[in-house]
This record gives structure tokens, sequence and C-alpha cells, in this order.
């Protein structure tokens, strides 16, 4: 659906050229089951503790390898990274609080390089975004990283921190499995308004109980009134 990533150079091609992985939960995985036919191994890149999840806790890698391969790339944090054939971009890994996968053996006491913001930086221009979907907090580097980038796309999961108790969904709070909710003292909203004016902002990793995804909501109006945004399928950002 997307004509960008499909340029029909062979069978089975992708115009995908490197996959970067923030951590090993299921919802930012399971895609490589669908990339298994690929016509060479996938470079992907992950820190330590993210590829010990996605080999053990839940082999996806190592069903992967019984396909197209693997080609491991390690990422080291707070460190300036490439990626092969991506021109004029570098990328920094910044570990954030949250929390990893439920089949993380780091899943009660979490470890530097389970969760990840990713700064995206153009060179040509020197322009940068902040791509962080899973945010239980916000500290400094993360913060000032925030600050310096003209877009952030930030962890939109829970409205408040009580949502899916409410809704009867589950007796888990949104801090509870590592996400800050939106609403609230010191909620996400709170941090974007303190952004400068010309930061655009995105929320991104929505969950279905979010009732910001109601475009007639109130709390979809308090977003426009803010002037932050929420992702949608095939969006594009330009630096």
């Amino acid at each position: 659906m997307t004509p960008e990533l499909q340029p029909n150079r062979s069978i089975r091609d992708s115009a995908i050229a490197a996959i970067i992985l923030v951590d090993g939960q299921v919802d930012h995985t399971t895609g490589l089951y669908m990339l298994r036919e690929a016509v060479r191994p996938w470079p992907i890149w992950c820190t330590d503790s993210t590829y010990a999840d996605l080999t053990l806790g839940n082999p996806v890698l190592r069903v992967l390898a019984h396909f197209c391969g693997v080609d491991r790339r390690r990422i080291e944090l707070d460190r300036d990274f490439t990626v092969d054939s991506v021109e004029n971009v570098k990328w920094r890994a910044l570990p954030v609080a949250s929390k990893p996968a439920p089949y993380s053996p780091n899943r009660e006491s979490p470890i530097s390089g389970d969760n990840l913001a990713l700064v995206i930086t153009d060179v040509v221009t020197g322009r940068s975004a902040v791509y962080a979907p899973g945010l239980a907090a916000i500290d400094d580097r993360l913060w000032d990283a925030m600050q310096r980038a003209a877009c952030v796309l930030v962890d939109g999961t829970f409205w408040t921190d009580d949502e899916m108790i409410v809704l009867g969904v589950s007796r888990k709070r949104a801090r509870d499995i590592g996400h800050l909710p939106q609403s609230g003292a010191r909620g996400m909203l709170e941090w974007l308004g303190r952004l400068p004016a010309q930061t655009r902002k995105i929320l991104i990793h929505i969950n279905n109980t979010n009732p910001i995804l109601d475009e007639s909501s109130a709390e979809a109006a308090t977003l426009r009134a803010r002037e932050v945004e929420v992702a949608w399928d095939g969006m594009e950002i330009v630096l």
C-alpha cells in the first residue's frame, strides 16, 4: 500500500534498507515475521538486551535466521551510528525509562538499553527528530534532545493513568507497564507544552482504548488546541 517501500526491482523485493529496534516488544517486532522471505539477511540494529529477548524470550530472530537470515548490528548507547545506503542521516540511541517485554528477564528490573529513544539527524540541514514510542519518564538527557529537535514523536499510548482499569480491560495502570499518560500532572501534554513553539509534536503508539482516536472527542479537541498531532499510517516527516 506504500509504493515507496515496494519498488519491484525483483520478486519479494523491498526498499527497506535496514531495521532499527527500540525494544523487543511484540508490537514492535512482529512485522519481522512478515519480512522473512527477503532475498538477503536483514541488517537489524538493536542493543544486547533486546537481542537476548528476541533470541530467547521471543525467538523471532532465530526463526528469521531459518529464512532470509539476520545480519545483527549492535547499538551502542549515546554514540552516533549510520545505516548502510541511507545517506546524510545519523542516528543516536538514548536509553529511556520504560518496561521491556513481559518475556524479558529484565521485566521488573529494567536495565539501560532495554528501551530506547532515537535521535535521527539530517546531517545536511542539522535538523533532528526524536522518536520515543515507550516512555515512563523523561530525564534530562532526553529532554535536552527533545528541546533541540525540529520534531518529536513520542509515547501517546494512554490518555489517563487508569484508562484500562476504568474500561475494565486490565488491572494495570499506564505507568505500571512503562507509559507516561498524556493528561494529568507531569503528563506528556505538560511536557510537550514546554517545548519551543516551532517544534512539531506528534503522538505515536496509540492504544485502542485512547479516546484521542475519536476525532470528535473532547480529548482530540484538546490536542488540536495545543497543536499536538496524532500519527497516521503513511505519515512522512520532512526535516
